[in-house]
């Protein structure tokens, strides 16, 4: 089955996600705002500031002209950042028709109205099917054929199972999933306790108070998402433990790279420029400490990383408040027996 893909945004997940796509042999147009970038590509045919040494295949387009890249395609792959989602809609949305689904791949909430990326696109682009495509997937690995698994959802199980399909390799597989919100809370949230990882990690702290953070990072995540409805199973799979596991682990994520800068006592914004890159725990804690107020939803975590970021707290301090709360007991819901309902 061959689809055209318009592929708006070509950081690293938008180029990986490019390359995988157009060996399946799919038609793809890759869409970049930088100008310089686009030159350069189109030169190279490598993306040298996000992905050095991937050679893009002669079956991806590159675009400039964003109307240009949408137009005609089958599916409309939104890459670029959570706060930039609306806008660039904006930009393209004349030309674009209902029959295109637009998935979204960006792992954040947009900061101004606390919405997901789900609620922006229907917003901007009411009659289009949507579907959300995350999981524990880093673009290094990805666009080097290493194996990887992704969940898809969408509340139409024919979006789901079709963008399965397109998407699907013997180097890529996907599961399919009808928890919307939960896929895209969890792939949002656990930026979050990536970030705390990364703390822990700079204040040179070990594997016991990485597991503890990722442990109760995973029962926060779930307690929200469950006020906002999603289901709890969904924080059991991909898009919740597994995508915590990696980006709490692993030297590829931004954010828990963010995060080592930050327990070695780097400023917040010289680290987020250090990076390079766009590190969506940063805004994300914000939403999420403010939707914690909003749902009156106990995020202990998620309070002491918002405090470090916004309100300059010590990072010693915070773990001290962390360790020292009242006493609890342990055994909490993460996962429920019931079968979802498509």
């Amino acid at each position: 089955m061959k689809s055209s893909i318009s592929v708006i945004g070509a950081g690293s997940w938008g180029t990986a996600l490019a390359v995988a796509l157009s060996k399946k042999g799919h038609d793809v147009k890759l869409w970049m705002r930088n100008e310089e970038q686009f030159l350069q590509m189109k030169k190279a045919r490598e993306n040298i500031k996000y992905l050095p040494g991937v050679i893009l295949p002669n079956n991806i387009e590159l675009f400039q002209d964003i109307c240009g890249a949408v137009k005609d395609a089958d599916i409309i792959l939104l890459a670029v950042s959570s706060q930039a989602v609306r806008k660039v809609i904006s930009n393209f949305k004349d030309v674009a028709n209902e029959k295109q689904i637009i998935v979204n791949v960006a792992k954040g909430l947009e900061n101004t109205t606390l919405l997901r990326i789900s609620e922006v696109v229907k917003e901007e682009l009411p009659k289009n099917a949507f579907a959300v495509l995350s999981g524990p997937s880093h673009a290094e690995e990805v666009c080097r054929d290493m194996p990887t698994t992704l969940v898809v959802a969408s509340s139409e199980k024919t979006v789901a199972e079709y963008i399965q399909d397109v998407f699907i390799s013997p180097k890529l597989r996907v599961y399919t999933n009808p928890d919307v919100i939960g896929v895209e809370l969890g792939g949002s949230l656990k930026n979050v306790i990536a970030l705390g990882a990364g703390i822990s990690d700079g204040l040179g702290f070990g594997d016991n108070a990485k597991a503890a953070l990722m442990t109760r990072g995973i029962t926060e995540i779930s307690r929200l998402g469950q006020v906002m409805g999603a289901e709890l199973n969904t924080f059991a799979g991909l898009t919740g433990i597994g995508d915590l596991i990696v980006t709490c682990t692993s030297m590829h994520s931004r954010n828990r790279r963010c995060g080592i800068q930050i327990g070695q006592g780097k400023k917040l914004e010289d680290a987020v420029n250090s990076i390079g890159m766009v590190v969506e725990g940063v805004v994300t804690t914000a939403v999420a400490y403010k939707l914690s107020k909003e749902y009156n939803i106990e995020m202990p975590i998620t309070t002491e990383i918002y405090n470090i970021l916004y309100n300059d707290s010590d990072v010693r301090e915070a773990v001290v408040n962390l360790m020292m709360r009242s006493r609890t007991h342990e055994i909490e819901e993460v996962v429920e027996s019931k079968k979802m309902q498509w």
